[in-house]
C-alpha cells in the first residue's frame, strides 16, 4: 500500500480553509482485488486525441487519466483531493505560493525519470496559445498567464524549478480552486522530448507516467492499453490490458455485452433499450447508476447574427419544451433552468429561469426584428438519443418561425465546429454536455462561459465573453475563508443569474448516469460512474475470473 507524506502544518491549515483534505495517511484498496486479466470496452466513435493538453471530452477523459498523472488526484470514486505525483506540498500563509515536492523514481513510459522541469514545461505548454488548449483558462491565476496568453512571454513567470524534485508555483491572487486545477488532465505531466518528436501527432503517440501505456491504435478500429510494469504506484493497475473497440453501435455493443463479448459499453445503455434492460432482473443487476454534476444545454453563438441579439437568445430560451425532451430520454434527467446542476454549491434554488411559452417567444422574436423568423443550423452528436433530441428542439424552434437545419456529426466534428468562431450557430451539447471537472461552481464558468474559453479550440461554444462577470468570478474565487463560503457561493449564484440574463445558453436538463458491466467485472460501483475520472476509473477496476 502507498503512504503519503503529511504536508506542513501551514499547508494543512490553508487546505482546510479551502475545504480540502489533501493529507492521506494511507490509500485504501479493495482487499478482494485480483491482478491480471483483460477487458473490452466499446465506443461508437473513435477517440480524437490522447494529448492531456487537448483532450476534453467524456470519452477520452478517463483514458488520458490512465496514461498520465498530475501533481494532485482524487480518492478513487470520490471528490476528495490527495497528492499524486506530488509527494507533499506547502502553501504560503497568504495562499498565493504553492511549493510541490515531487516523488522520486517516477518514470515516463519511455524510461526517463520525471523531474520538476517536466512540470514547468507542461504548464508552459498548456497555457501557450499555440497549443490551443481548451483548458488554458484554468491556469489564469498563475503569475505570467496574461503575458503568455497575450504572446509577450513564452513561459509562466510564476512557475519556478527549485531543484529536480521541487517546483514552486506563484499565483497572482488567491485561488480557492487551484489544487483542483492541479488534478485536471490539462495539468498532467508530459515529456518535452516526446512532444517535440511527434509535434501535432503527440495525441496519437502519448507518453506519460500513468498506470497504462498505449500499445496499439488502429484508427477506426481499436486502441489497446497495456499495464505499465514500471508504474510508480506499486500494485496498480490490476488489469493487464484494456481493448477499446471503436465503430461499435451502442445497440450492437449491448447485444455483445449480453453474449459475454464486451465488458462495458462505453456509450452507456441505448435509450431505446433502457426500459427493456431495467425490466429484466438479470440485466438490471449489472446496471450501475450514479449522480453527476451535469448540465445539458443548447449554445447560441453570440458573435453570429441573429444570435448577437440578446432578445433572440431569450426567445429561444422560451421556445424549448424541456419536459418533453426529458420524456424522450425515459425521464433520466430533470429539467434545468440555469447552468449549475442542483447538487452544485451556488445553485440558485429560487431562480425561475425562462418558462416555456412559445407565444411570448414569438412576440419577443418579432420585437427583435425577426417577426418572420430566420434560418440557422443546429449541430448535434450523431449518437442516439441526441439526434432525436435535436429533432425535438427543431420542432420547438419551428413553432416560433425559426428553421433549424440539423447537422448530425461525430463527436469530434461537433467539438471542432464549436471551437471555431464562425463554426456553429447552435449546438446541442448532448453526449458532450458539461460534467464538472471538479465540484466547485467556478468550474461551470471559466472554460464554457468565461472569456478565457472563448478562443479557437475552446469549449465556450457560445463565444460569450462578459469581462465584468469575469472580474466578479475572479473576485469570488479569491475568497478562501471557510466562514465566507456561503458568501462566495452567493456571488456565484448572482454570476449565473446574470449569465442567464444574457442568455448565451438554453440549459435543458441535468442527467443521471447509467452504465452496465459484465458479470466478470469487479470493483466498487463508484469506479464505474466515477465523478472525476469520467466515465470509468480504469486504474482500480478488476475482473473476478483471473485464474
Amino acid at each position: 500500500m502507498r503512504s503519503y507524506l503529511a504536508t506542513t502544518v501551514a499547508a494543512s491549515a490553508l487546505a482546510l480553509m479551502l475545504g480540502l483534505q489533501p493529507t492521506v495517511a494511507q490509500e485504501q484498496r479493495d482487499p478482494n482485488a485480483k491482478p491480471g486479466g483483460d477487458i473490452v470496452i466499446t465506443y461508437k466513435d473513435d477517440v480524437s486525441t490522447l494529448d492531456p493538453a487537448i483532450g476534453y471530452d467524456w470519452q477520452n477523459w478517463s483514458m488520458i487519466k490512465s496514461l498520465f498523472d498530475g501533481l494532485m488526484d482524487y480518492e478513487p470514486g470520490t471528490t476528495t483531493l490527495r497528492p499524486e505525483l506530488a509527494e507533499s506540498y506547502e502553501i504560503s500563509a497568504d495562499g498565493t505560493v504553492f511549493t510541490f515536492k515531487l516523488r522520486s523514481g517516477v518514470k515516463f513510459h519511455n524510461g526517463r525519470d520525471m523531474t520538476a522541469d517536466d512540470v514547468k514545461y507542461t504548464l508552459d505548454r498548456v497555457t501557450d496559445p499555440k497549443t490551443q488548449s481548451p483548458g488554458a483558462g484554468f491556469f489564469a491565476s498563475i503569475k505570467g498567464f496574461d503575458e503568455v496568453a497575450g504572446g509577450t512571454a513564452t513561459g509562466l513567470s510564476g512557475v519556478t524549478v527549485v531543484d529536480p524534485l521541487t517546483v514552486k508555483i506563484e499565483l497572482s491572487r488567491p485561488d480557492a480552486t487551484f489544487l483542483h486545477v492541479m488534478a485536471l488532465n490539462f495539468s498532467h505531466v508530459v515529456p518535452k522530448e516526446e512532444v517535440e518528436k511527434h509535434g501535432a501527432d503527440f495525441g496519437k503517440n502519448p507518453v506519460g507516467t500513468g498506470a497504462f501505456k498505449l500499445a496499439e491504435w488502429t484508427l477506426g478500429q481499436r486502441l489497446v492499453f497495456e499495464k505499465n510494469a514500471d508504474y510508480w504506484n506499486k500494485g496498480l493497475p490490476y488489469l493487464d490490458k484494456i481493448t477499446f473497440e471503436v465503430g461499435q453501435e451502442p445497440i450492437v455493443a449491448l447485444l455483445r455485452l449480453q453474449k459475454g463479448e464486451v465488458d462495458v459499453p462505453g456509450d452507456g445503455i441505448p435509450p431505446a433499450k433502457f426500459q427493456e434492460v431495467m425490466a429484466d432482473p438479470a440485466q438490471k443487476e449489472r446496471v450501475v447508476e450514479g449522480g453527476q454534476l451535469h448540465t445539458g444545454y443548447i449554445t447560441m453563438n453570440t458573435t453570429m447574427a441573429p444570435f448577437d441579439n440578446v432578445k433572440v437568445r431569450q426567445a429561444v430560451n422560451m421556445a424549448i419544451n424541456k419536459d418533453r425532451i426529458v420524456q424522450l430520454i425515459n425521464n433520466r434527467a430533470v429539467p434545468a433552468n440555469q447552468p449549475l446542476p442542483p447538487s452544485m454549491p451556488g445553485y440558485s434554488k429560487d431562480y425561475k429561469g425562462y418558462a416555456y411559452d412559445a407565444g411570448k417567444a414569438k412576440a419577443l422574436l418579432a420585437d427583435a426584428g425577426h417577426a418572420d423568423g430566420f434560418e440557422t443550423e443546429l449541430f448535434v452528436m450523431n449518437t442516439d438519443p441526441n439526434p432525436r433530441i435535436a429533432q425535438a428542439i427543431q420542432q420547438d424552434l419551428a413553432a416560433i418561425g425559426v428553421k433549424a437545419n440539423i447537422q448530425s456529426l461525430a463527436q469530434a466534428n461537433v467539438i471542432a465546429a464549436g471551437g471555431e468562431k464562425d463554426g456553429a450557430p447552435m449546438i446541442w451539447s448532448g453526449g458532450m454536455a458539461w460534467i464538472a471537472d471538479f465540484p466547485d461552481p467556478s468550474n461551470f464558468y471559466g472554460p464554457i462561459l468565461g472569456c478565457g474559453g472563448a478562443v479557437p479550440g475552446g469549449w465556450n461554444w457560445s463565444w460569450y465573453c462578459n469581462e465584468d462577470l469575469d472580474k466578479l468570478a475572479a473576485e469570488a474565487d479569491s475568497i478562501t475563508d471557510p466562514a465566507k463560503a456561503e458568501e462566495r457561493y452567493k456571488m456565484w449564484s448572482g454570476i449565473y443569474e446574470k449569465v442567464m440574463e444574457d442568455a448565451p445558453w438554453v440549459p435543458v436538463f441535468n442527467e443521471q448516469r447509467f452504465t452496465m458491466r459484465s458479470p466478470r467485472m469487479a470493483g466498487a460501483d463508484n469506479l464505474y460512474v466515477d465523478p472525476v475520472h469520467i466515465p470509468i476509473n480504469y486504474d482500480y477496476v478488476y475482473v473476478n475470473d483471473v485464474q
